[in-house]
């Protein structure tokens, strides 16, 4: 009879030398030190002795739990830690002030930390591909957010201080199970459309115009008019196997996290 529990894969060990030469100047002069693909599955200490760095990439590994000591990486920038198995963010994640670009996509995170709301400085934040059930109000203090992604989650509801951050552009809510799931997606397209809203007076449009809108006008109405149908139970087979989009997501973030 076996006794004890069962072990989960040991996983890589990396080591000072390891990550030394896996460190790389970014295209803007900056360190980057990536770790990515490398079969990790616990938090190499070694690398707190590398915390110059401006990049830390993490990504594609097997990480469950990222430590409180990530608050000695004061210079971080860029933080991908996207598609590995994490339930959960240590409260130090808020030390990280200089912060532009978070990537969190494809986890296992239920719960986001009340700390977040410390990062000022972050313009990037992709939350996707998790199993978060709600998004924490405090969010909309992120004022310099210019881009989240918080699709396939189980999420029915977004705030509305995170739908109205001043400086939002885009906002990808796809594949969750909202109750209305058009209107979601509607708010989240005006987001980045608002750009484009001017307002006039009919009496300033020319009869084409007019005539244009008052029919746009009237489809709104038509709809706003029409009785819901029946809710059914929302199915969302990505939920299940949040790799078979992950891949594709992440090339589009990643080079978003790049620009200055």
């Amino acid at each position: 009879m076996v006794k004890g529990k069962a072990k989960g894969p040991k996983g890589k060990r990396i080591t000072l030398k390891i990550a030394k030469n896996s460190i790389r100047v970014s295209f803007d002069g900056g360190l980057r030190l990536d770790l990515s693909k490398m079969g990790i599955t616990t938090f190499p200490n070694c690398i707190l002795k590398l915390t110059d760095v401006d990049e830390l990439d993490l990504s594609r590994n097997m990480l469950k739990k990222i430590p409180s000591s990530i608050e000695k990486f004061q210079k971080l920038r860029w933080l991908d830690l996207h598609s590995n198995q994490l339930e959960e963010l240590p409260k130090a994640i808020g030390t990280l002030q200089n912060l532009f670009y978070l990537n969190l996509c494809n986890n296992k995170l239920t719960t986001l930390p009340k700390e977040l709301k410390l990062l000022k400085n972050l313009h990037i934040l992709n939350l996707g591909l998790n199993c978060l059930d709600s998004i924490p109000t405090s969010l909309g203090a992120l004022q310099e957010l210019t881009e989240i992604g918080l699709f396939d989650n189980a999420l029915t509801t977004i705030p509305n201080s995170v739908k109205t951050l001043p400086k939002l552009k885009k906002l990808n809510v796809e594949r969750n199970p909202f109750p209305d799931s058009a209107n979601q997606e509607e708010d989240a397209d005006s987001i980045k459309r608002i750009e484009t809203l001017y307002l006039v007076q009919e009496k300033d449009l020319c009869h084409s115009c007019l005539k244009t809108c008052q029919g746009e006008k009237d489809k709104l109405n038509k709809v706003m008019n029409v009785t819901p149908s029946p809710s059914k139970q929302p199915s969302f087979p990505l939920l299940l196997t949040p790799n078979s989009s992950a891949k594709d997501n992440q090339e589009e973030w990643r080079v978003r996290g790049k620009q200055p």
